[in-house]
């Protein structure tokens, strides 16, 4: 998986997502992270269809909404997910939440389909407690290839994060700048000035030190080539220390159906 991807979260605007996702393929991103709720696959698929950049070098991920979770439905939305992306197969596809119509024997055995399929290359899930996470495992044939879930200085997971290294399943992290509040840490700050980097810089390169992918959301040609210069910053062991002592626990995304 490419260390960093580009979020399409809440970029609903048509022509502003498509323009948002060819600059970070101009600029080099090769993972583009959608979802069937965030209404942007069509914008995805539109934007890949007009880059010049090959689209087996792109990693595309995207997510079974909530209510489309019974075997049937994750057929169906599935082959509408990868018409609007213009996809043959989905490098990553993952259950967005454990909710709503989610039953672990019926929506796996759809997932398992479609990986034999080749429908799909990966099998994800995304909100996963430790406990989802073991009660899916027993039920895949497929592996597990990444779990996203929030992960940022202020809401970090370790012990999630701990179980998915030892079963060799990828972190993915959403809202890895706590949807901007990173720049109002003051010790990202000062970390920040003494890396010549910015608080949201420092935020990514943590976030990949400690073996997590993030995919931050980003609309502008500024902001995408900031978020992308962080795979050029390395934080010492010191300094990484010093950000794993900000946890709060402090999530963005809380609904009331989380399995938390």
């Amino acid at each position: 998986m490419p260390p960093i991807g580009l979020g399409t979260f809440q970029n609903t605007y048509g022509d502003e997502c498509i323009e948002s996702v060819t600059t970070a393929l101009d600029v080099g991103y090769r993972h583009v992270d959608t979802a069937q709720d965030y209404g942007t696959e069509a914008f995805v698929g539109e934007a890949l269809a007009e880059s010049d950049v090959d689209r087996e070098e792109v990693f595309v991920a995207t997510k079974v909404w909530n209510d489309n979770l019974a075997y049937d439905d994750v057929m169906q939305t599935v082959e509408e997910s990868r018409n609007r992306l213009g996809l043959d197969t989905i490098d990553l596809l993952y259950i967005h939440w454990p909710a709503g119509a989610y039953d672990p024997e019926e929506t796996l055995a759809a997932f398992d389909e479609l990986y034999e399929a080749g429908d799909i290359r990966h099998v994800g899930v995304s909100n996963f407690t430790v406990e989802e996470l073991e009660r899916a495992r027993a039920v895949l044939d497929a592996p597990i290839f990444a779990n996203q879930i929030e992960v940022h200085p202020l809401c970090q997971q370790p012990d999630l994060r701990e179980y998915c290294a030892e079963a060799d399943i990828e972190v993915v992290g959403y809202s890895p700048l706590a949807r901007g509040r990173v720049v109002d840490v003051s010790e990202l700050r000062d970390i920040a000035a003494e890396y010549d980097a910015t608080a949201a810089q420092v935020s990514l390169a943590w976030a990949r030190q400690r073996d997590v992918t993030p995919v931050p959301m980003a609309r502008t040609e500024q902001y995408i080539k900031e978020n992308y210069a962080s795979l050029n910053l390395t934080l010492s062991e010191e300094t990484l220390a010093t950000i794993d002592a900000l946890d709060e626990e402090r999530r963005t995304i809380d609904p009331a159906y989380a399995p938390w």
